[in-house]
């Protein structure tokens, strides 16, 4: 891992209460002497920030709160989890109930102290873990840190803004921005879209792991330095315009000391050196999003550190670079409940042994290239003032019961000023990185669109460069090929990133599609796409209008991981009946609103049959469906529940699963984990004992894998990667994400610790989370 990656992630899904780490002496003499001397504790409250930052940080977790079914999901963990957690004693000591995070709307964000050593010697907390990493797996559920929350809520964001997150890996703030995005669910394309980017290639397959849980087709994974990530091109209305971001999340890599709850090793590791290191690549990085920020957007700046000379400086330094372009929001009025001290105007910097220096021209020479005057305060009190610095905010631990951070909400008022160069030549623009900013006309303030352009030395140096890419792109935008980027450092796949090849409007593939479903003549056949250029197409996958822009305008500059959720998986089967394409569940409320035949309405007992029996017959439907299904063509179907608003104790969210209809009987396509929570939110118990899940691990390879060949015969060349992932899956009692109910979908298989392993062998479009996140150097 890069030093100074954060660690405010997931790790253990429940730690805390009784511990679970091997003895470490919790003491730094340096780190307490450094933070006494810049005062960023309130006065007589040292001793309980201390004793606070020795203590194990309490686990938290999120619901997901676009979902129209965040609400039961919240019911069924109160009504039912946490009364049974109610007077339960173990070993003596009575568990401490869960508590909602009073700041985080909804009630849709809580904290536990429970450990996974406590959660062992319970049935009822086994099983409340076992909803927990069930429920995470699906998408409903986010394990992320309290204080990393802040972040997405402090940009506000809206379903119509571009988004760039640009330091986003392992992605649970990626996922809250999803969330934002879709938060009316009857709107199947925002017009807004994330982009989530990150400098680890291998980080970024962990980014992609969150994103899919969520199902959106407005989220793409790219893989850039961020200091350096790339101007992008948009096409508006002909006219080639430089993307710019109306939210910006720069949550930049940092020294991790406010992490010191539960990563550790920071107690023993700590210096101010690790902070002066950073604070070059932390302004490189914070100034790379300001120019990246279209007028009147919003960038929020984070850090998971304490000190000044990631934080105050940083921004100090930023604004005043800025000369009036940027201005800091006042926040103090959001999040209310949130406890937060303001940023600081002062401070000092110490060098690891120890000496301070209070001003620049203090800096012997020697020391020149390890202190920068951009760390030290601004000395004109003038200047000071309009800066605002009290406008930032820090979170100490002993507050709230959270872990250390810092938050900064930049507004940008104006181009910045080494944007404003006038242009010599008009000119497409080069492929350099931060020389050069458009202003493009924004939607949501009506500014005019202002070119401007690196200066003529510059443009000359990259012009035949351009020209040289320039004519290969053309040709691949018709055909709507956008290539792969640079090879993928990978030891165990030895092969590129398959190409983005869009669907072209006369592709005899999709008119039997556009029958057999009666889709829409809305619907946006143009945003259907593959993952190969020869031989037959196995699966279709999905993007918004706006990302197919950003995909087709900028193949060659962009290294693009993945993004598109899957709507339809070939299946020969279904030639015969019509269409060779099933629909996939994973990209089905995406697709429901367009299709207008193939569909069931079900009742919730036939929901139960179908999410509990592997091929149920018929006859065991209600009189009501089976009427309906008599008269249709077999293959792949749609079915929809909606609750009856008359019958308030059953399940009152709408669920639309993805089917196939057979002769004789009628079976769900769902996801195990899937079919689980919706189980769950109609009150069927679907915890067993662990002896179930022994005689599933008992499985033999064989059976494995010809399970596998079942499920996952004739794949894509994106599949390559999935296919060991499911494999792996398999080995461990997880079904495929493809296969059909079986007899024990009931089962749940507590598999945590066994992910690790799985990450470790496959860095895949769809691999497990990874305990990546118990590491030390991990950034949330």
């Amino acid at each position: 891992e890069r030093s100074g990656r954060r660690a405010d992630g997931g790790g253990a899904f429940l730690q805390g209460w009784a511990g679970g780490y091997p003895e470490i002496v919790k003491e730094n003499e340096l780190f307490e002497r450094y933070y006494r001397e810049l005062g960023i504790v309130p006065a007589g409250e040292w001793d309980a920030f201390m004793a606070a930052l020795r203590e194990p940080l309490p686990a938290t977790l999120r619901i997901t709160g676009y979902r129209s079914h965040a609400k039961e999901i919240l019911h069924c963990l109160k009504e039912k989890y946490f009364r049974e957690l109610q007077d339960l004693e173990v070993d003596g000591q009575k568990v401490e109930m869960p508590q909602s995070l009073s700041w985080y709307p909804e009630e849709l964000a809580w904290h536990t102290n429970l450990s996974r050593k406590i959660l062992r010697k319970s049935p009822q907390l086994e099983k409340f873990h076992q909803f927990l990493v069930s429920e995470t797996e699906c998408g409903n559920i986010s394990r992320q840190e309290a204080v990393s929350m802040i972040p997405p809520l402090l940009l506000n964001v809206s379903p119509h803004h571009k988004i760039l997150d640009m330091c986003a890996a392992p992605g649970s703030k990626t996922a809250q921005l999803i969330e934002m995005l879709h938060a009316d669910m009857n709107v199947p394309f925002p017009k807004g879209f994330v982009i989530a980017n990150d400098v680890d290639n291998k980080r970024c397959y962990l980014l992609v792991h969150q994103a899919k849980r969520l199902n959106s087709p407005c989220i793409m994974v790219v893989n850039h330095d961020a200091s350096s990530i790339p101007n992008l091109q948009i096409d508006v209305d002909g006219r080639k315009e430089i993307l710019f971001y109306d939210r910006i999340l720069c949550d930049v890599p940092c020294s991790g000391d406010g992490t010191m709850r539960k990563n550790i090793d920071v107690w023993k590791k700590w210096t101010t050196q690790n902070s002066l290191q950073l604070h070059g690549l932390q302004l490189r990085i914070a100034t790379r999003g300001v120019e990246q920020l279209a007028e009147g957007g919003r960038m929020v700046y984070s850090t998971c550190s304490l000190n000044p000379i990631e934080n105050e400086a940083v921004i100090a330094s930023l604004l005043e670079k800025s000369q009036g372009a940027l201005e800091l929001a006042d926040v103090s009025s959001e999040l209310p409940g949130l406890k937060r001290m303001p940023g600081i105007t002062k401070w000092k910097v110490m060098l690891k042994d120890g000496q301070w220096f209070e001003e620049w021209k203090d800096v012997p020479s020697n020391r020149q290239t390890q202190i920068r005057p951009t760390m030290f305060p601004v000395t004109d009190e003038e200047k000071l003032k309009a800066m605002n610095l009290e406008r930032c905010l820090r979170i100490l631990p002993h507050h709230q019961n959270t872990g250390g951070f810092f938050v900064a909400v930049l507004i940008k008022k104006s181009p910045m000023p080494w944007n404003k160069r006038q242009p010599k030549v008009h000119q497409k623009l080069p492929q350099r990185t931060g020389d050069t900013e458009v202003r493009a006309a924004n939607s949501d303030n009506g500014s005019d669109c202002i070119i401007e352009e690196p200066t003529l030395a510059e443009n000359e140096e990259s012009k035949k460069m351009q020209e040289l890419q320039n004519s290969d792109s053309e040709q691949s935008k018709k055909e709507g090929v956008c290539g792969p980027p640079p090879s993928k450092k990978m030891k165990l796949f030895g092969f590129k990133e398959d190409p983005f090849v869009f669907l072209p409007e006369d592709d005899p593939l999709f008119l039997p599609i556009q029958r057999f479903y009666a889709l829409d003549p809305s619907f946006p056949k143009m945003n259907l796409l593959t993952r190969t250029q020869e031989g037959k197409k196995r699966q279709l996958y999905m993007v918004s209008k706006e990302l197919r822009n950003v995909l087709l305008n900028n193949s060659e500059k962009m290294k693009v991981i993945n993004t598109g959720i899957k709507v339809w998986s070939r299946n020969s089967d279904g030639e015969q009946f019509g269409c060779a394409f099933r629909l996939a569940q994973e990209g089905i409320y995406t697709l429901y609103p367009f299709i207008h035949a193939r569909i069931i309405n079900v009742c919730i007992e036939d929901v139960k049959i179908l999410l509990t029996q592997e091929n149920p017959f018929l006859s065991k439907f209600s009189s009501e469906t089976q009427k309906k299904v008599k008269d249709m063509a077999m293959g792949s179907i749609v079915l929809k529940y909606d609750p009856d608003p008359e019958k308030p104790d059953d399940l009152q969210c709408p669920i639309v699963l993805c089917g196939w209809q057979g002769k004789t009987s009628l079976r769900a396509f769902v996801p195990k984990n899937e079919r689980l929570h919706y189980l769950r939110m109609m009150g069927v118990e679907v915890f067993k004992a662990k002896r179930k899940e022994e005689e599933l691990e008992n499985k033999t390879e064989e059976e494995v894998q010809h399970r596998l060949a079942q499920t996952e015969e004739g794949m894509d060349v994106e599949d390559k990667e999935h296919d060991l992932v499911t494999k792996m899956e398999a080995e461990i009692g997880e079904e495929s994400s493809q296969s059909p109910v079986e007899s024990s979908a009931m089962e749940i298989e507590n598999k945590n610790e066994d992910l690790d392993q799985s990450s470790k062998t496959a860095n895949t479009h769809v691999s497990q989370e990874s305990k990546d996140t118990d590491a030390s150097n991990v950034k949330d």
